[in-house]
């Protein structure tokens, strides 16, 4: 089944240079990897002392950035090397003060990783949550390389553990150690012979934990507010804001609302500002005066969602009709009861703060109405979730000083 694999990972850099036509992204990741062994060599001196930190989005580097800077203060004579799979992370962390190289991930194929490891010559490597290459790990085993995986997630569903996939298994078994959310990942590797496992929890508390203690505040968002805290829909796709949006117009006026699509191009922003009946502003040309009468805030830019959430009531996380929910614990790490679509069962947090009685899950308009307006009409229903979205966060802090504990003992 491996030249199966290997087929799957030659196809899919094919169908990424022909969507690459027409879309900026996958461009990215074409432009990104080119001449990058060139460049690894033109860069990393021989001989240093490298740890190599590999997350593929965006989402998955802030889960391994406590842990990172942890390692930074604790051994400050390594250097760090941090690579990306996707366009998302690497274009957004590309200046990271914490790394002192940043790469995207070469093409998982044998001869990539053959090269790749023999110039970096890590000491140790960490991959994040759910990154399992196979031929890279291959190689990082055969070389007796110290591999670990933290903030990992396993599930009956995965491909290790079906009957047609169980040689990638081995992928695992590279892993020196595995570092787990919760206890269904622990037992279900105990049952297929993994006994180098641990529950550390989701290193990603930490890390929004830090972040939502120094976020900045936003005299846009103090002049849009004014003294009312607003509804904030953050990382939302067209499926989300189908929905959000229906409810803005159909709110009375006076309320405020935010919005924070994930992907700020011209085309999303004409149909959000299309859609809505209500007066809004953009985020990065609105004026005082436009910014204090509109009911609707739109971000047209990255990098606020953290500080925007400090504004809100309660929030609306897109994704859960699309690929599976965003963050939800940047809104729980202000006290921000959260609301998302049905697509949510990889996150073990979502799983958590709906238990908890944090979180909401809805299928459609009617049950987001219910639920925003449920929090709108009992003040004490709202204040009660608040106190349990960021007790969850707080009380949950902690993975990564443990990962680095065990790493370095």
């Amino acid at each position: 089944m491996k030249w199966l694999y290997n087929l799957g990972i030659w196809g899919y850099y094919l169908l990424v240079k022909i969507v690459s036509i027409r879309n900026e992204k996958a461009r990215k990741w074409l432009e990104g990897r080119k001449d990058i062994f060139k460049r690894l060599r033109e860069t990393i001196i021989p001989g240093e002392r490298v740890l190599w930190f590999h997350a593929s989005s965006l989402g998955e580097f802030e889960q391994g950035r406590p842990v990172i800077e942890a390692i930074r203060k604790l051994k400050p004579e390594f250097k760090i090397l941090l690579t990306f799979f996707s366009p998302s992370g690497y274009e957004l962390r590309k200046d990271y003060k914490y790394a002192d190289y940043i790469f995207y991930l070469p093409l998982d194929t044998q001869k990539n990783a053959i090269r790749f490891i023999d110039i970096v010559r890590p000491e140790k490597v960490f991959f994040i949550k759910y990154e399992f290459w196979y031929n890279f790990l291959s190689r990082l085993q055969s070389e007796g390389i110290p591999t670990f995986i933290f903030s990992a997630l396993f599930r009956p569903s995965q491909i290790f553990f079906k009957p047609w996939g169980r040689w990638f298994l081995n992928a695992i078994a590279a892993y020196e150690h595995i570092f787990v959310q919760n206890r269904e990942s622990f037992d279900i590797l105990h049952r297929y012979g993994f006994t180098n496992v641990s529950i550390c929890g989701d290193t990603r508390l930490d890390s929004v934990g830090e972040i939502a203690d120094v976020a900045p505040h936003l005299d846009k968002l103090e002049l849009f507010c004014g003294k009312q805290k607003a509804i904030i829909a953050g990382s939302t796709w067209k499926e989300d804001e189908d929905l959000f949006i229906a409810y803005v117009n159909k709110c009375a006026s006076g309320s405020k609302f935010v919005i924070a699509p994930h992907e700020v191009t011209p085309q999303s922003l004409e149909r959000i500002c299309g859609a809505l009946e209500r007066p809004y502003a953009l985020y990065s040309t609105s004026t005082q005066q436009e910014l204090s009468d509109a009911d609707v805030l739109i971000v047209d830019g990255y990098g606020y969602l953290v500080s925007i959430y400090r504004y809100g009531m309660l929030a609306y996380v897109g994704g859960g009709f699309n690929s599976g929910i965003h963050s939800i614990l940047e809104p729980a790490a202000f006290g921000l009861p959260v609301i998302f679509g049905p697509d949510y069962h990889k996150f073990q947090e979502a799983h958590d703060m709906l238990y908890l009685g944090a979180a909401n899950c809805i299928n459609d308009f009617s049950e987001l109405e219910m639920h925003i307006d449920a929090y709108r009409s009992f003040p004490q229903k709202l204040l009660s979730a608040s106190i349990i979205a960021r007790d969850y966060v707080d009380k949950n802090r902690g993975a990564s000083k443990e990962i680095v504990k065990y790493l370095f003992r």
